[in-house]
């Protein structure tokens, strides 16, 4: 199970989706023999290497290397978790989808009557901030326009204890449902209150565009805290959502890169500004969820911060955050601004293309990382050399495999001499693990046969004869025929899909994406030939261990027997040992 919703239904969307039509409706799709082709939506180019396979009800793309099923497809496109992917994909075939507890997880429960309330108050808000003259001073002196403010849905909570209870908690249910999402508190005797009282009111939305959560501002620096933002709830969990990231992607449909601003305002008055690339996280350091959510959105993010203390701090925690998610083609930035100056101040003296120049002159992330832990070293003694060293290598080994790691470590090698040795990853590990199928062999072919015709897996009985062998991908050769042979009808996409959660995937995904030779006929010959082979190189296997074992150690009588059968059994004639 993944995300809470049940492998089945995956299946039954997958099998019930068109990945063509789900594609055209976004890319126009042109029919080219029996696949469909277009310009990739995901990379700039001139002629069509976008290719979608209704047959396999895959996509990929030979520009660029991207791939995956249908709600792969939405997750990229649209830059869309998981979980929302899949709704998206069901309410589009009319399916709803179901959740289901594990016994580490609580079932995920229908949430529609909680955005639908927050989505009133957010109206609600809206509809107060032209009945108050402060509020619309407020604005008017931080030169917000209409547009902007219809754009972030901006409010006011206007004063006094129960304008939001009166307006939207008329029944207990509905008081219920105000106090599940943050709007309403209780004092000492119990006694109800909105949580909000006049505060600017700033709607922090979800990747789908519902409201989830509040951000009050207040007026003057006598009435409480600058900023109140709504405490966690069952939507809102602010160390995974980033303000304004809903009207980043809606106003730009290719998504270079973002910047991360600490404030409200910081945001609302880049985008004002014509830079709608700004987002802020919501009163908490860059975490590793945010750092996850940017880079699915872009491959490029530069965090902007103050130049004191505290901004140097955030700063660090963000690089933290981001060490683990730098792959290859991904890139972070720092900018740290003047003193006494924020994106909004800036923006306003120098305008976008001010602003902009100061984007392209920002700290790349190896710059930073270098500077920051070599601030205090003295690089000409040995004894400091040695210090860097050993503070950056555990930190460069958080890294991904790869080459910016490779020249990260080539680089602090060259600043101290010390050689930057980390542990293999797992994934640099699966030639020698058992279930990935990373080389050419009988192997890979009956998991590229088996994945092109699901099934064939029918043709299959247990016991599997080729599980005795002894090489990397026969448990997960063993893996798929029993999902195919349990799910009559899967196809190669929701097949490979089983496995998305998993280190597998990226191979399968590779497999699936094979030009498969031969008919189908021929196909099914080959795979029961390759697992036949397998099934014998297993007994040949075993023979030589029992073989090396008696030279050395001695077999005992059971061991003896099965040594005397073993040389009964002789290869098909279709073909030898390899």
């Amino acid at each position: 199970m993944r995300g809470r919703i049940p492998d089945s239904f995956i299946d039954e969307l997958l099998a019930r989706v068109d990945i063509v039509d789900t594609i055209e409706r976004r890319v126009p799709l042109k029919k080219a023999g029996r696949e469909w082709t277009a310009c990739c939506p995901f990379h700039n180019e001139r002629s069509p290497s976008f290719y979608v396979s209704p047959q396999k009800q895959f996509y990929h793309c030979f520009g660029c290397g991207v791939h995956g099923s249908a709600i792969k497809f939405l997750m990229e496109y649209e830059r869309l978790e998981f979980v929302d992917a899949v709704e998206e994909l069901a309410q589009s075939v009319g399916l709803k989808v179901p959740y289901e507890g594990g016994r580490d997880a609580a079932p995920r429960e229908d949430k529609t009557d909680l955005y639908a309330l927050l989505d009133g108050a957010a109206q609600y808000y809206e509809d107060q901030l032209p009945k108050s003259a402060e509020a619309k001073e407020y604005v008017k002196r931080r030169g917000l326009d209409a547009q902007t403010i219809k754009a972030f849905r901006i409010g006011w909570a206007p004063a006094g204890f129960d304008g939001v209870i009166k307006a939207l908690g008329n029944s207990e249910t509905r008081l219920k449902l105000l106090n599940e999402a943050g709007m309403v508190a209780a004092n000492e005797r119990g006694n109800r209150y909105d949580r909000f009282r006049e505060r600017v009111m700033f709607p922090i939305l979800d990747r789908r565009g519902r409201v989830i959560a509040f951000g009050g501002r207040v007026l003057t620096g006598d009435q409480g805290p600058k900023y109140l933002n709504s405490p966690e709830t069952p939507l809102f969990h602010k160390g995974k959502e980033l303000f304004a990231l809903w009207q980043v992607k809606q106003a730009n449909k290719t998504l270079e890169r973002i910047v991360v601003v600490e404030g409200y305002m910081d945001v609302i008055a880049l985008h004002q500004a014509g830079l709608p690339i700004a987002v802020a996280t919501l009163g908490t350091a860059t975490t590793p969820d945010h750092a996850e959510v940017l880079f699915r959105a872009t491959p490029d993010v530069v965090f902007c911060f103050d130049g004191d203390r505290a901004g140097k701090q955030a700063a660090w925690r963000a690089l933290e955050s981001v060490l683990p998610r730098m792959r290859d083609g991904r890139q972070a930035f720092f900018l740290f601004l003047p003193d006494g100056e924020d994106p909004d101040t800036l923006v306003r003296k120098e305008g976008k293309e001010g602003f902009e120049k100061r984007m392209h002159k920002a700290t790349p992330l190896s710059e930073y990382f270098f500077a920051e832990l070599g601030r205090d070293v003295e690089l000409g003694s040995l004894d400091g050399r040695a210090r860097l060293a050993e503070r950056a290598r555990p930190l460069i080994a958080k890294l991904p495999d790869g080459a910016f790691r490779d020249l990260m470590g080539a680089e602090l090698e060259r600043r101290t001499g010390a050689k930057a040795t980390f542990q293999p990853e797992a994934h640099s590990r699966q030639p020698h693990q058992r279930n990935a199928p990373v080389q050419r062999s009988l192997v890979r072919t009956a998991i590229t046969l088996l994945i092109a015709q699901p099934g064939l897996a029918d043709l299959v009985e247990r016991p599997y004869g080729f599980l005795a062998l002894d090489k990397p991908g026969v448990g997960l050769l063993a893996e798929l025929i029993d999902i195919a042979r349990s799910r009559p009808g899967i196809n190669p996409a929701t097949l490979v899909e089983q496995f998305a959660s998993r280190e597998e995937h990226a191979a399968l995904d590779k497999l699936a994406r094979a030009d498969v030779v031969g008919e189908p006929e021929m196909q099914k010959v080959e795979f029961l030939h390759a697992l036949e082979r397998m099934k014998h190189q297993a007994v040949v296997q075993r023979k030589t261990l029992l073989q090396e074992k008696s030279r050395s150690m001695g077999l005992d009588n059971s061991e003896k027997a099965e040594l005397r059968e073993l040389f009964t059994i002789r290869p098909p004639q279709s073909f030898t040992d390899e």
